[in-house]
């Protein structure tokens, strides 16, 4: 008999194949239909910092790190109709979704200001949320604005709210810091009983006629993965937190990659949005199948296999797989 069984932010999971951040949360039946095809959790998607300040004091942007903003930018964000849930229907779903399924609720906050939104922290954790994710996505478009700001706003976000509540907290990063190993450490430091790596940025696109940016919503594709467990399998032997893997999970060979580099759990989205809540029944199955197929009896066996914790120099062993890659083109067909 296999066991399955994973331990993330504190919390004795099933298994390791959970959804991620999507709009299926929305929909009770389609959360309940997650639920009978095998999900672990329930991730929630974000409740946005924009929103909760827009809605209560009617301004966007009012925050101080935002001072130097333009009036206009105002006209940049959603209006607060165009969300499906708003923050007191937020927290309501999250009690909707704790009485309709088994399994722990993490609920998400996207936001980047340690500013009074994020007392909702404690109203998630009071609403029934299991943990809750930090997404603190996030891009520096100012000069003035350092590496060591742009960091220290986020710890000042995940300092905030480990003082206010006692649920684990997971922070979702980017990649994008300039020393993230570091960062990560501190992350840890302050309290973050988890990283999720990583949060996908959004380029919109050009509309050369009408000389207008259009938003457009690309999902994920596998090649996305390697990113994830590069980072994964450096930051595995490094911190003694829960990491989670999410961006180009499409299929059971992923989790078994992801799960090698180092991840606790997997968070799936894409095919899910494709295919329906179903699909993952068909992740966990062929998973469950590789794992019997190749005389694993625990994911303990095999959690962290190909991290860099066997690697006496890391920074040597970047440098030559990078040559190496270079070196691996031939050019034939």
């Amino acid at each position: 008999m296999i066991d399955l069984r994973t331990n993330y932010l504190g919390l004795t999971l099933a298994h390791p194949i959970m959804p991620g951040a999507s709009p299926l949360v929305d929909d009770l039946d389609a959360v309940r239909r997650l639920e009978d095809a095998g999900a672990s959790a329930i991730v929630m998607h974000s409740l946005f910092e924009e929103q909760i300040e827009l809605e209560e004091q009617s301004t966007i942007w009012s925050m101080e790190v935002h001072a130097e903003g333009y009036a206009e930018a105002l006209s940049y964000f959603p209006r607060p109709d165009m969300f499906t849930l708003g923050p007191e229907q937020y927290l309501e779903q999250i009690r909707r979704i704790k009485a309709a399924v088994d399994v722990p609720v993490i609920a998400s906050l996207n936001g980047i200001s340690a500013a009074g939104w994020l007392r909702y922290s404690e109203l998630i954790e009071q609403a029934g949320a299991d943990a809750l994710e930090l997404n603190v996505y996030y891009v520096a478009t100012r000069p003035t604005e350092t590496s060591d700001k742009v960091e220290q706003r986020v710890l000042d976000v995940l300092r905030a709210v480990r003082s206010r509540v006692k649920i684990p907290v997971a922070v979702k990063l980017s990649p994008f810091y300039s020393a993230l190993t570091a960062f990560a450490r501190a992350l840890a430091e302050r309290g973050a009983n988890g990283l999720v790596l990583f949060n996908r940025f959004y380029e919109p696109d050009f509309d050369i006629e009408a000389l207008e940016v259009v938003p457009r919503l690309r999902l994920s594709e596998p090649g996305e993965l390697l990113l994830r467990l590069h980072w994964l399998a450096i930051l595995r032997p490094q911190l003694g937190i829960s990491l989670a893997a999410t961006g180009g999970i499409h299929s059971a060979s992923d989790v078994v990659k992801a799960l090698l580099a180092g991840a606790d759990v997997v968070q799936v989205v894409s095919v899910l949005l494709q295919f329906g809540p179903e699909y993952l029944g068909k992740i966990l199955k062929n998973f469950q199948q590789w794992m019997e197929d190749h005389g694993y009896s625990s994911i303990d066996e095999l959690r962290g296999a190909l991290s860099l914790s066997r690697c006496p120099n890391p920074e040597a062993f970047e440098r030559g797989n990078y040559m190496r890659v270079l070196q691996s083109w031939s050019g034939r067909a």
